[in-house]
């Protein structure tokens, strides 16, 4: 379901602790005008942007479940002004996803980890003077301090790295079925082991009119991850609607708010469209 509005009002309407998951991808300070007087991204300064998200996610903090999760894909942006108020000079790196992590621990949110999307195929930038970024960031945050989190469901395969006799070139057993390898990696006897914290998930193109495109291998060990089938899961910047699209594959329920209904409209067609 796409709900059409802003999501600092439509998020009052949903009931509170009625959230298993969360998941999303907020438009980012400075980037893109997406046509809508409402919108989030195009404050004056980094603090009037990161004022507004505190605020809404709020509101995601009173509908999410005790057990819940947000998993929140932020990336930086470089300043085009100078304020020596906020000590910000232009070219600046801003630091955006630091600032907003650590606002939103300040205002009650548990920062349990930042992962890091790693992009194989980056945008390309014209610059000069510093390297191309490659990455953007994925913060795990809750409501408390224990919290549902199903680490078997994304575990991956192990991937061997080498001759290093770090521990002599053998492989340690333990009552828990783990095998402690030459490098120090820990894994299951069926060549296993828990996710990394380094997302390798390559940015994936699409037709419709959205500007910005989650790709599902990013969505998906977050949803795995944080929710059982059945469960609802929440996306108050629905955009193109791939957060809905990984949900109904892995039936999930699904709530997505989107501010421009021309992008609700895609994201509803693509949901609607999509196969179990």
């Amino acid at each position: 379901m796409i709900v059409i509005g802003d999501a600092k009002e439509k998020l009052k309407e949903l009931e509170t602790e009625s959230i298993q998951s969360v998941i999303t991808s907020p438009p980012y300070w400075g980037l893109r005008d997406y046509g809508h007087a409402e919108q989030i991204g195009l404050e004056k300064n980094p603090n009037e942007y990161i004022n507004n998200m505190v605020k809404i996610f709020d509101e995601v903090l009173r509908v999410l479940k005790k057990d819940g999760t947000l998993w929140l894909n932020i990336a930086d942006s470089y300043s085009s002004i100078s304020d020596s108020k906020i000590g910000l000079k232009n070219k600046d790196l801003v630091g955006i996803p630091w600032m907003l992590a650590f606002a939103l621990r300040m205002n009650g949110w548990y920062l349990r980890q930042d992962i890091i999307w790693s992009k194989p195929s980056p945008m390309p930038e014209p610059i000069k003077d510093r390297c191309t970024k490659s990455h953007e960031y994925i913060f795990l945050l809750t409501k408390s301090s224990k919290y549902y989190f199903d680490y078997e469901a994304i575990r991956e395969p192990r991937v061997s790295t080498g001759n290093n006799h770090q521990f002599g070139g053998k492989k340690y057993n333990d009552p828990n079925n783990l095998i402690y390898d030459s490098v120090g990696s820990i894994y299951k006897s069926d060549g296993m082991r828990n996710k990394r914290d380094v997302w390798n998930v390559a940015s994936k193109p699409f037709k419709g009119a959205h500007f910005a495109v989650m790709p599902e291998l990013l969505v998906e060990p977050c949803l795995l991850a944080g929710s059982k089938p059945n469960d609802t899961i929440l996306d108050p910047f629905a955009g193109s609607g791939t957060v809905g699209v990984v949900a109904k594959k892995h039936n999930r329920n699904f709530i997505g708010i989107e501010l421009n209904p021309d992008y609700a409209k895609i994201a509803n067609d693509r949901i609607n469209e999509t196969l179990f």
